[in-house]
Order: C-alpha cells, then sequence, then structure tokens
C-alpha cells in the first residue's frame, strides 16, 4: 500500500472518529416498544469480581430461584466462552407500574450456603442484572452522603463491615431499588421504550408486623406486611434498623422496588452514558494518545527522510559512478564500503530456524488481516457492547477466513528460502498460534470448571471451536499455501554467494542484541496510553467502545514498528550484517515485550485476590495477548524491510 494513501485513509479516519464513536447502531437494530402494564423480563447474568477474575453463576448463590427453574438466554458463541451465561429471573416488573417492597422469596441459610455467600461478599463479586438489553447501573451514597451512579461492573451483592472485628462480618443486599427510565417515541401513542435501567442496593433484616415468622414456604406470608418497609413508599438508607448478616440459620427476605421515571433521552442514544461515563474516560484523554502517536510517525517519518533518503540516494549514486568507472577502467582499484558489501549475502536465507520464521510472518499477516478488520467493523457500528459475544464471534470468524493469508504468505517465503518440506511448514503455521491459544484455553477452561464458574465453557461450545478449527482454518491456510506454492519463488535483485560473509565486531551502538530489545519502546510509547483503557476493558468490566481512536492508534502502532524496523536494518547492513531476517522481526515485534512489562506494572492496580490462580489466568491471557502483538508487529516490519533491502540492492549495479 502506497504510505500517501495510508496517510489519507488514517486522516479520513481521524476526521471521523467524533462523528462516530457514539452511533454505533445500525440498520436492523429494533427498538422494542412496550405497552403500560405489559411484562418486562428482569434477567440476570453470571456474578463477576475484578479482584478473582473468576465470574460464578447467579443461581450458585443462595438467591430466589424463578418457579420451574432458570432458563438460559444467552444465544451465540461468542457468550459462552467469555463468560455471558444470562438466564431468567423471579422479579416482575410492567411497564410504568410502580411498586414497594415486593416480597420475592425468603432462603434460610445452611452452613454451606452461609460459607459461599460470605466468600462472595468478601471477594467483592457483582451483580449484573440486564433489562431490555440494558445493564443495570449500581447507585450509591459518595462519602459525602451524595448519591452517585456507575454504570460499568453492575452492583455489589453485598458488603464487609471493616469494624466488626477479627472476623469482619459480611451482609448481603436483599433489597433493591429498580429505577427505570423511559421514552415515549414521536408518532407511537401506546408504546414506550426503556433508555434507562439502575439499581440502588440494600441491607434490610426485614421483620413482620406482629412479630410473624414465615418460613418462606406458605403462601399468606406474600400478604404480610413488613415493619422494616413499607407498601406506599421507596426505601431510604435512613430507614433502615439493622442490617442483613450473612451467617448460618439467618432468614434472608429478598425485596424490591420499582420506579419509572420519564426521560428525553432517545432509545438511539441510551448507551451513551455506559461508553462515555462522566469522569472515567475523558475525551481529551484519548486525542492525547493520538496526538502523542501521531508525533512519534512524524518523528520517526521525518528521520527516515532525513537519514535514509538522503544517505541511500548519495551511496546509490556514488556506488553506480564506481561501478562504471571500474568497467572502464579495469586495472584501478576502487575502494567499496558500506551496505553494497554485503550484496552477495543479503538474501541468504536464515541460518537458523527458517521455517519458523516463515510460520510466525505468518500467522503474524492473519492475526494483522483479522485484526484490522474486526476493529473497523466495531469502528462503523456492527460490533457493539449491546450485542453481547459479538467481538468474540467476529474475532474467530475472522481470524479463521485470514488463514488463507497465512497459508500463502508462509509458503511463498518458504519457497523462496529454498525449503523442501513444506507440507510441515503449512502444518505448523496452521497450528502453532491457534494451536497455543486453544490449548491455553482448554487448560483454563477446566480449572475454572472446577471452580463451578461460568466462565468455563460448555464441551458443545468447545467441541464447536475445534470442528471450526480443524475443519475451516485449517484446510484455509492449505488452500493459501497451494495457491502460495504455485506462484514463482520469490526473485532477489543479488546472486547469493556459496561462502557467507564474515560479520564485523559491531560497536555498542549498533549491537543487535539491545538494538532489537530497545527498538520497541519507541512504539510502545505512541500507544501506551489507549493501552491502559483496553486492559480496563477487559480486567476490571469496564465497557470500551472508543474503536475509532483503537482503530487509530493500531494503524499508527504498525507504521511506527515498520519504520523503527526499516531504520535500524539499514544501519545494521551500513555495517556489515547481512543477517536481517530475525533481526528486523524481532526488532519490530519487541514492542509486545513492553506490552508485557506494563502489564506486571498495571497488574498491581487490579488489587487482585491472593487466590494462585487469579495470577495464573491474567498472566497467561496477557502473555497470548503479548504473543500475538509479537506476531502482528513482527510481520508487518519484517515485511516492510524485506521489501526495503529488495529495493535498494535492485537499484545499484552488482558484478
Amino acid at each position: 500500500m502506497a504510505v500517501t494513501k495510508v496517510i489519507v485513509a488514517a486522516a479520513a479516519c481521524l476526521l471521523m472518529t467524533p462523528f462516530t464513536a457514539t452511533a454505533f447502531y445500525m440498520p436492523g437494530v429494533k427498538a422494542q416498544n412496550f405497552k403500560e402494564g405489559q411484562e418486562i423480563d428482569l434477567k440476570v447474568n453470571a456474578v463477576t469480581s475484578i479482584h478473582t477474575q473468576i465470574p460464578k453463576p447467579y443461581y450458585r448463590l443462595p438467591f430466589c430461584v424463578p418457579e420451574g427453574g432458570p432458563k438460559m438466554a444467552s444465544e451465540n458463541l461468542g457468550e459462552f466462552i467469555t463468560g455471558n451465561k444470562v438466564q431468567s429471573s423471579p422479579y416482575t416488573i410492567n411497564m410504568l407500574q410502580d411498586m414497594y417492597c415486593h416480597k420475592v422469596c425468603q432462603r434460610t441459610l445452611n452452613p454451606m450456603d452461609a460459607r459461599i455467600l460470605k466468600q462472595h461478599v468478601v471477594r467483592g463479586y457483582h451483580n449484573n442484572w440486564i433489562i431490555d438489553n440494558l445493564p443495570s447501573a449500581s447507585v450509591g451514597s459518595s462519602d459525602a452522603g451524595q448519591k452517585q451512579k456507575h454504570y460499568a461492573g453492575g452492583f455489589p451483592i453485598g458488603f464487609v463491615d471493616l469494624q466488626s472485628g477479627k472476623n469482619r462480618d459480611s451482609y448481603v443486599f436483599n433489597h433493591v431499588n429498580i429505577i427505570l427510565e423511559y421514552h415515549q417515541p414521536e408518532g407511537v401513542q401506546d408504546g414506550y421504550r426503556v433508555v434507562g435501567f439502575s439499581v440502588e442496593p440494600f441491607s434490610i433484616d426485614h421483620t413482620f408486623l406482629g412479630g410473624y415468622d414465615w418460613d418462606g414456604e406458605s403462601k399468606e406470608g406474600y400478604n404480610k406486611l413488613l415493619s422494616s418497609c413499607t407498601s406506599n413508599q421507596h426505601m431510604t438508607k435512613d430507614s433502615i434498623q439493622k442490617n442483613q448478616i450473612v451467617k448460618p440459620g439467618e432468614k434472608i427476605l429478598y425485596t424490591y422496588d420499582v420506579t419509572w421515571k420519564k426521560s428525553d433521552k432517545e432509545w438511539t442514544s441510551r448507551w451513551d452514558v455506559y461508553l462515555n461515563e462522566e469522569g472515567l474516560v475523558p475525551p481529551q484523554v484519548h486525542w492525547y494518545s493520538i496526538s502523542n502517536s501521531i508525533f512519534i510517525v512524524l518523528f520517526l517519518s521525518l528521520l527516515i527522510i532525513s537519514v535514509l533518503v538522503k544517505n541511500l540516494k548519495k551511496d546509490i549514486a556514488n556506488y553506480n559512478a564506481i561501478a562504471q568507472l571500474a568497467d572502464e577502467e579495469e586495472d584501478e582499484d576502487y575502494d567499496e564500503g558500506g551496505w553494497k558489501l554485503v550484496h552477495a549475502d543479503v538474501f541468504r536465507p536464515p541460518s537458523n530456524y527458517p521455517m519458523l520464521y516463515c510460520v510466525l510472518i505468518g500467522s503474524g499477516v492473519q492475526l494483522t488481516a483479522s485484526s484490522m478488520i474486526t476493529i473497523g467493523l466495531a469502528a462503523i457500528g456492527f460490533i457493539n457492547p449491546s450485542r453481547r459475544g459479538s467481538m468474540m464471534n467476529a474475532t474467530l470468524v475472522w481470524f479463521m477466513l485470514c488463514g488463507v493469508l497465512a497459508g500463502y504468505v508462509s509458503s511463498r517465503l518458504y519457497k523462496a528460502f529454498r525449503g523442501r518440506a513444506w507440507q510441515l511448514c503449512t502444518v505448523c503455521t496452521a497450528i502453532l498460534f491457534p494451536g497455543t491459544c486453544f490449548s491455553m484455553f482448554l487448560f483454563f477452561n477446566t480449572v475454572l470448571a472446577f471452580y463451578h464458574s461460568s466462565g468455563s465453557a460448555p464441551f458443545l461450545e468447545i467441541l464447536i471451536l475445534a470442528v471450526m478449527w480443524c475443519c475451516v482454518s485449517i484446510p484455509l491456510v492449505f488452500v493459501g499455501a497451494f495457491f502460495g506454492y504455485k506462484k514463482d519463488a520469490i526473485s532477489f535483485p543479488t546472486v547469493t554467494s556459496t561462502i557467507a560473509r564474515a560479520i564485523p565486531v559491531p560497536p555498542m551502538t549498533l549491537n543487535p542484541k539491545i538494538a532489537m530489545f530497545a527498538a520497541g519502546l519507541i512504539p510502545f510509547s505512541g500507544a501506551y496510553v489507549e493501552l491502559f483503557f483496553i486492559m480496563s476493558s477487559l480486567w476490571m468490566n469496564q465497557y470500551y467502545y472508543v474503536f475509532g481512536f483503537t482503530f487509530i492508534v493500531f494503524f499508527i502502532l504498525l507504521l511506527s514498528c515498520a519504520e523503527i524496523a526499516v531504520l535500524l536494518v539499514y544501519y545494521q547492513l551500513v555495517n556489515e550484517n547481512h543477517r536481517w531476517w530475525w533481526f528486523s522481526l524481532i526488532s519490530s515485534g519487541s514492542v509486545s515485550f513492553f506490552f508485557f512489562f506494563y502489564s506486571v506494572f498495571w497488574f498491581k492496580s487490579l488489587e487482585s485476590s491472593k487466590m494462585f490462580f487469579t495470577y495464573l489466568l491474567y498472566f497467561g491471557y496477557m502473555f497470548l495477548m503479548c504473543f500475538g502483538i509479537f506476531l502482528v508487529c513482527g510481520s508487518v516490519g519484517a515485511l516492510v524491510s524485506l521489501w526495503f533491502v529488495r529495493k535498494i540492492f535492485s537499484a545499484i549495479k552488482v558484478d
């Protein structure tokens, strides 16, 4: 792709970002209208905690269960893989009908239930409720006594009294004020839409008027009045006399209020408060990240123009002039130096693991193409938080389809290296990265199953993944390899000699090992700001939807990796070091090392529990993420370096 076209495309995306950041609803996503009194389903998702990273099924805890048992509402593969297990609930809500102190059920805690509930309260688990595909916001009181609303992460299932002594008593939130906002669209007479959903939780040790003791089974208990809350006003914090403690033998009565409030908010913008929560992610921070990245790319571009272009034009002109004089005056000896001296070795295949090099480049191209397509679809709104699991589904589908590119690129390179075991090269390309991901996923899925976590995918979903990989992805890699091997081998402008040229000892500033490691610092400095928000979304249950920014930062990251690789390869060639194949891959891919170091530093802000599996889960998946970044950035840097080396050596006359 021409540099000019790339810059124009990036500028166009940059200009369109402010206008497309929140307008993500696409044609075909239909709003649902409810009539007054019509029942609206309240669904429950898995309970989650940012301290353990282990989601748990909602009904594993001693909560109220709907009659006939809960029904699964999750619909796609991505939901199961990401731990979204949406189920029905016993809560009854009707459009525009307020409710006060409505009883759901009563549960008596046995020792096992009390231990499980207390354990989840201590570990900071949150409920994640859904109404009309809208997740619940959490309403709580600040230190100043003012109510604050948080739109990400649901609401807590309870709290711990830090002043209750060594054992620290735990209390459960068994009463909720459900606040719903509605909007009547223009032209609709008898229809209303849900545009807001928040929950204010309370812990109340309920008592009945007259000392009535409900066993939780008899129907008349639903008709008895409570002295702890009234049936004509909503619960407030000041009216609570005693909190509901969690211990064996306690009878927990679950109740709720429903409040309907009219709103001028349009249905199409109801997700804006989730995606642009006030004080959470100021837009100026994203613009700072973009500006920082663009500054780094401009700096590298100017450096390449001033150093490479100027020096190369001078070198090529001198070398061609010397070659012409040498042809005319054969008895004169002309000294040559610099990168032309390695013309007979610069295209020599890698001396170490040439097949692995081809496999990594092919896998990187597959990841790069699928990532660009997925992020692009998210930027224009086809993938959004209202479609749970859509990001995972799109990632899997496009990664499989881009297997054709992986097979094609790896086969073309391997043929250029005169490799003979092309079947083995293709098989390794098809299984290296996806096999690593699938193996690690299976391991974590097995451990999560022992923890009874909702994050463990059912066997059927695992089987579907295996079938997609074996029956779609691997065959597509072989199809790409077939067409790659049918084409003529990549031609190089110089002839490779039989004996490799000795490489002089480099100065400290041009030591390849130091250069390979330090090269990733510059691209990382342009992407680390956006990386912070992506990490918060992945591990702290925050909503992230500024994919317009993500697309631009990702593109700039690739461009800066390519530029730094070209610059370092040029200086290695000037120093007469012709082993640039692995050097270009590792130097541009070394940005992943800094990403991993950053993840180690960022882990401190997670306030994780002391569970060993939490550490294993976090660093295991961060390793996979950084491995993917290494392949993406490394392959781009290596391929651009190949284009650069072919370009400069085709511009000189070689005897």
